[in-house]
């Protein structure tokens, strides 16, 4: 098996993979937040750790991969009132809509997707702990973690302690002992539609302690690898890294591995910012083929920039793929060309490099098609493709169906036919070749197929 590295944000280095359990890497990514429909931006970080997941397969190790679903949160409660719905109805449509969106890019799901409506559990025990130890207070039903009180914090992100903000804004600040405190437990408002019950009176969580729990809940202490954007790094990550840290005497994680963002007219895509551009709408202008190879060409720590001439180059890459894959014959591909192939893999092994796999890829197509055709195997490329979640470029594209038209002028020509009106019956047949199909009269009928 070949040694495998990721570049670990707390480190800032390139470090080797080295598995807590020995064979089996536990992959945690933060999923979305569902208040409304995902964006391209937010499918990235679940291609990238949905692929990895295969690739690390393909290399013999066995995968966990949990991606959370944010149903409680602040946004969430905002966007239904503005709805008009109850917020747990909207979570529910909107976890829905995300799972249907990203099943259209083919990947498989994860192996647990949690909720953090379902998780309250842990999350009560987690803030419990906190408080037990000292890194948290509470104060009139919220509760708030010490940020003075983990002496470690701020070495994921790199930030010091003057250069900091919750992003919580003035909510709850009278009652926090520090600025800096940020929310772990938030007492119900009465604008606010759902609450659970606590030690510390009726609310919810706040968002950065939910995922501590989920994590820990299904993957344990110290597990490999922890994804997501970069745009969590702080102050999400930091603060579940500390939570954990305060609470446990250890660390959530052994590598922090963050995928860049998705850029639009050089600004990051968010909601916030107003210039999202929805998953399900670019999968219906372009399908998840091109969408996949899009994000296969930029590096996964890199932003990229996003656009339809970025898009146009990936659907022309497609094409020419698909071309290149339906010149070739089943079987075994010729030794002459293992050596791309070992280089595509010895690149996703260094960093998850997917850029650098595609020029070796690029290097087996141009070879392959210089040798005679029917010589050349597809296992080669179909191995290739399946680690970009391409593989459906190999199979035979379906027989297209006739359409309403098409198939009302096959039943006019049968009656004319039938009524020894062949000049009209001739006239139809030619219709149907300008629309695309030909007509094969048989015993059992006339059969259209495309020219």
């Amino acid at each position: 098996m070949r040694e495998l590295r990721l570049h670990d944000t707390r480190s800032g280095a390139v470090a080797l993979l080295q598995p807590r359990d020995p064979g089996r890497v536990s992959i945690y990514a933060c999923g979305p937040t569902v208040y409304g429909r995902l964006h391209v931006g937010n499918a990235r970080p679940y291609v990238v750790f949905s692929l990895l997941k295969r690739f690390l397969e393909h290399e013999g190790l066995e995968v966990t991969l949990v991606v959370n679903i944010t149903d409680v949160n602040d946004k969430i409660y905002d966007a239904a009132r503005s709805l008009g719905q109850p917020s747990a109805g909207l979570a529910r449509q909107m976890a829905d809509a995300y799972r249907a969106d990203t099943d259209r890019l083919g990947l498989g799901r994860p192996d647990a997707e949690p909720l953090a409506s379902e998780t309250m559990g842990p999350i009560i025990d987690h803030i419990s702990a906190l408080i037990e130890t000292g890194h948290a207070y509470e104060a009139q039903g919220d509760v708030f973690f010490s940020v003075r009180s983990d002496a470690a914090y701020g070495s994921l992100s790199g930030r010091d302690l003057g250069a900091m903000d919750q992003g919580e804004g003035i909510e709850g600040a009278e009652r926090k002992r520090d600025p800096l405190d940020f929310a772990l437990w938030k007492g119900t408002k009465p604008e606010e539609d759902t609450a659970w019950d606590s030690p510390w009176g009726r609310g919810r969580p706040g968002w950065h302690i939910e995922c501590s729990a989920m994590a820990e809940s299904l993957l344990g202490l110290g597990f490999d690898v922890h994804g997501g954007g970069l745009d969590l790094l702080f102050p999400h990550h930091e603060n579940e890294a500390a939570q954990t840290r305060a609470a446990r005497g250890a660390e959530l994680t052994r590598m922090w591995v963050h995928n860049g963002m998705l850029q639009l007219s050089g600004e990051k895509m968010a909601k916030s910012v107003g210039n999202i551009e929805p998953l399900h709408e670019v999968l219906d202008r372009h399908g998840p083929e091109v969408l996949l190879m899009y994000f296969a060409g930029g590096h996964y720590r890199q932003p990229i920039a996003f656009g339809e001439k970025p898009l146009g180059q990936a659907r022309a890459n497609v094409a020419r793929l698909g071309e290149a894959a339906h010149r070739l014959t089943a079987g075994p591909s010729p030794a002459e060309l293992s050596g791309h192939r070992d280089a595509f893999f010895a690149a996703l092994a260094d960093d998850y490099n997917t850029p650098q796999a595609l020029v070796a890829l690029w290097a087996w197509v141009r070879q392959a098609n210089r040798r005679p055709p029917g010589t050349v195997g597809a296992a080669d490329l179909r191995e290739m493709l399946e680690m970009l979640g391409l593989e459906g470029l190999l199979e035979p594209e379906p027989e297209p169906r006739p359409d309403a038209e098409a198939r009302g002028l096959v039943r006019k020509r049968e009656g004319a036919r039938a009524a020894g009106d062949y000049a009209t019956a001739d006239a139809l047949r030619e219709r149907l070749a300008e629309l695309g199909w030909e007509v094969r009269d048989g015993p059992a009928g006339p059969e259209l197929k495309r020219r």
